[in-house]
């Protein structure tokens, strides 16, 4: 299979099924001295796995990582870093019902028309347990950034219709609710609303919003490796992810050039700034030195308990009632995902910024 590999210098590539033994990642082009423990990524994983509240999957996993190789004495040593998270608790008699049967919303017909067969255990390769591996690799991207002084923080912007109120914003809220919502009036809202859907036997959607702080201007490649380009391909490699847009995205359509360019001005220690940020801190597909807004638009979780209509493997028209351990929203748990996606994509470019120009 290809395509399971992303970035340039500091390369990823991920690995692993739902329902097989593990999961993992294998990390390419990671700077030597770099500190790092399993704690390290850890963190980044709690924010993930599943079991954690009433919206989400109730299947139970530790998903505890362990570090296979590229680490010694607590610092990286250059070499490729081995990451593996084992599954424990597998369930893959739940899928056993649908192993001929294409799900509404899934990739089951597309992955068997493309490779003739299909792992059914929850989708095998095209689980959103893969991004086990792209979270773990993503929590060594942000130990790097970190020592640049750039911070990626990601959280959920909306619920179904349910939206955040800028002016209550408080990122210190996020991980105090299950929604990952750092709003905690809207927050409340949007749980009653899951709550509903959960009567209902339904799903929503919901879209992810990340800044990432402190990238210097003139990280980016100007024609095919844009940095905006380069943030959109990660994020919407990302399993029900059905739309990206950064800055103003899409409303820059409506706008006008008087309204959506960014007045530059110098500041009193000599920075260049900008008044605005309508662009969301990427020119020219190299980034400005303001902040780095984007957006990810979630698709409802394709996997409910309603009786829906579909086919099997022998062309015939018949019904559907998926059974099994399912998110009613996937948004909550794909925060962490998107600052995975986003890390990795600012590491590789930063790392190939550094040999742009020589210095004099």
């Amino acid at each position: 299979m290809a395509g399971s590999t992303l970035g340039t210098i500091f390369r990823i590539m991920t690995w692993g099924e739902s329902h097989g033994k593990g999961v993992g990642v294998t990390i390419d082009g990671c700077p030597a001295g770099l500190s790092l423990c399993e704690e390290d990524i850890q963190q980044y994983l709690d924010r993930r796995k599943p079991g954690q509240s009433r919206f989400t999957t109730a299947r139970q996993e530790g998903d505890r990582v362990e570090i296979l190789s590229g680490v010694f004495e607590g610092r990286t040593t250059g070499t490729p870093i081995a990451l593996i998270v084992r599954n424990l608790d597998q369930r893959p008699k739940d899928y056993r019902a649908i192993q001929d049967i294409y799900r509404p919303g899934h990739a089951d017909y597309c992955f068997e028309a493309k490779y003739g067969f299909r792992d059914y255990r929850g989708g095998g390769r095209s689980s959103a347990r893969e991004t086990i591996g792209r979270v773990a690799a993503g929590a060594v991207a942000h130990q790097f950034l970190a020592q640049q002084g750039i911070q990626v923080d990601a959280y959920t912007k909306s619920i179904g219709e349910i939206e955040l109120d800028p002016g209550r914003l408080d990122l210190s809220l996020r991980d105090k609710n299950p929604l990952y919502m750092p709003d905690d009036i809207a927050a409340a809202r949007a749980a009653r609303y899951l709550e509903e859907l959960i009567q209902e036997q339904d799903s929503c959607g919901g879209v992810v919003e990340c800044v990432i702080h402190g990238v210097p201007a003139g990280v980016g490649e100007p024609v095919f490796d844009k940095l905006d380009a380069c943030l959109a391909k990660a994020v919407m490699s990302i399993g029900a992810v059905k739309g990206f847009e950064i800055g103003d995205g899409f409303a820059a359509a409506r706008s006008r050039g008087s309204v959506n360019n960014d007045a530059f001005y110098t500041d009193a220690e000599g920075m260049v700034r900008k008044r605005s940020n309508h662009s969301g801190g990427i020119l020219g597909g190299i980034s400005d030195g303001s902040d780095i807004v984007f957006r990810a638009a979630f698709k409802p979780t394709p996997s409910i308990a309603r009786q829906q209509q579909t086919v099997n493997r022998d062309g015939r028209n018949v019904e559907i009632q998926i059974q099994g351990r399912h998110d009613p929203i996937v948004v909550p748990r794909a925060v962490v995902v998107v600052e995975a996606m986003a890390a990795l994509t600012v590491a590789d470019l930063l790392l190939l910024s550094y040999r742009s120009r020589l210095e004099p």
